[in-house]
């Protein structure tokens, strides 16, 4: 069957219908407000803000200019309710039309931006936020665990990131569901796993990435989960979250041990770059090997001054003098000791004339006597002290004289 073109008909190109349909839109809707939630938020280097409003059952593309959005306090955020004002237009290159957003109103939060923040002032008031729970990472890890898709972008970049940073380090990949509503008990008995394999002995893990790419907030859910969050503050080995891209946040973030912006920022916390750990080596290596030389150096010069001095290059000289000087010490003590003794001796005569001149047989010499009773136990003073008839001894300068008491006066 042949179909025939009318001669009348109109031929359009692509573009001219599509600039046609954006000149009718743009006349037709030269401002309007519409109300939604925020979702799928892009933000690029030149400074435009990219999103999409949605509700039940549709979704419009919208842009925040980087001047208009300069002017608008309020900046959009995933699963914020707003009113935007604007006008539409075409977006030429895909077809696609948008609204062009000139004033944004915040509306409210929407339904899972309410639940986040649920979930968030619970665990903060548990204390699984707490900073002092945190695990610190390993400096130079052997093995690790990464959780997530084996088959998304996140993890070849890791994967690569890691071969290149730490070729010699263990990888075990456990891959899960990252997205829809299995990927949170997926997720969260990986983590246990690990953990078990880790406690039993059977592999023994370093530390854990668990993560995914960007996303949209309704993309990222899994790890806004409570059964995940639980199961990275009860993981025993250290856990980087690495989920989405740098502006999003998750609950799995505020869980972890450490947060990364991006995939490929948790493998360059994870490990350290070997070439810059080499050039290190090397620069320590070469610090040392200087001061060893420099210590060397300063060791054999003073080895050198101290071969110089005259007591090694005459050894015996000093043995000499010293045996001089053991001679003169020997004499000099040889004299002391003649003079200590006869000073003794001297000091000894003088005593004992002294003693001499007080002993009383000296005094009995000249003529006197000591008198005492016959046994001599006392030296009688007083006639009153015996009684006639008793017997007395009288001590002479030369022999004794034993006596008896005719009468006392």
């Amino acid at each position: 069957m042949t179909t025939c073109l009318p001669d009348s008909a109109k031929i359009l190109s692509v573009s001219d219908l599509t600039q046609e349909i954006k000149n009718l839109m743009e006349e037709a809707y030269p401002h309007v407000w519409v109300s939604g939630q925020v979702s799928n938020v892009s933000r690029p280097a030149s400074g435009h803000c990219y999103f999409t409003l949605k509700d039940a059952h549709a979704q419009l593309r919208a842009v925040l200019w980087r001047g208009n959005g300069l002017r608008v306090r309020f900046q959009p955020q995933d699963g914020t309710e707003v009113i935007a004002g604007g006008r539409l237009s075409v977006y030429s290159q895909r077809g696609e039309y948008q609204l062009i957003v000139e004033a944004l109103i915040p509306k409210g939060i929407g339904e899972l931006e309410q639940r986040f923040r649920e979930l968030k002032e619970k665990l903060l008031k548990e204390g699984l936020f707490r900073p002092e729970n945190k695990k610190p990472l390993p400096r130079y890890p052997r093995r690790v665990a990464i959780v997530t898709s084996p088959t998304g972008a996140a993890i070849r970049d890791m994967l690569q990131v890691l071969s290149r940073r730490w070729p010699n380090l263990e990888i075990y990949l456990r891959p899960v569901r990252v997205q829809g509503e299995e990927a949170p008990a997926e997720i969260a008995d990986a983590i246990d796993l690990l953990n078990a394999c880790h406690r039993q002995g059977e592999l023994r893990f370093d530390a854990m990435i668990v993560g995914r790419g960007g996303g949209s907030l309704e993309d990222l859910w899994a790890f806004n989960e409570e059964i995940v969050a639980r199961a990275i503050h009860a993981s025993e080995i250290p856990v980087i979250s690495a989920v989405g891209h740098e502006i999003d946040f998750t609950i799995a973030d505020l869980v972890a041990d450490r947060r990364a912006a991006t995939p490929t920022e948790a493998a360059e916390l994870l490990v350290p770059d070997c070439r810059e750990e080499l050039a290190l080596l090397q620069r320590r290596e070469q610090r040392l090997r200087s001061l060893m030389e420099h210590r060397l150096a300063f060791l054999r010069r003073k080895l050198d001054d101290i071969a110089q001095r005259r007591v090694f290059r005459l050894p015996l000289e000093m043995v000499r003098e010293q045996e001089r000087g053991l001679d003169e010490l020997g004499v000099r003590l040889v004299r002391a000791e003649q003079r200590r003794l006869k000073e003794r001796r001297e000091q000894l005569q003088s005593w004992s004339a002294r003693l001499e001149s007080l002993s009383p047989l000296n005094i009995l010499a000249r003529g006197y006597s000591l008198t005492s009773t016959e046994a001599g136990q006392r030296l009688l003073r007083d006639a009153k002290e015996v009684r006639p008839g008793d017997r007395i001894l009288t001590r002479l300068h030369r022999g004794r004289i034993i006596s008896k008491v005719e009468a006392t006066e």
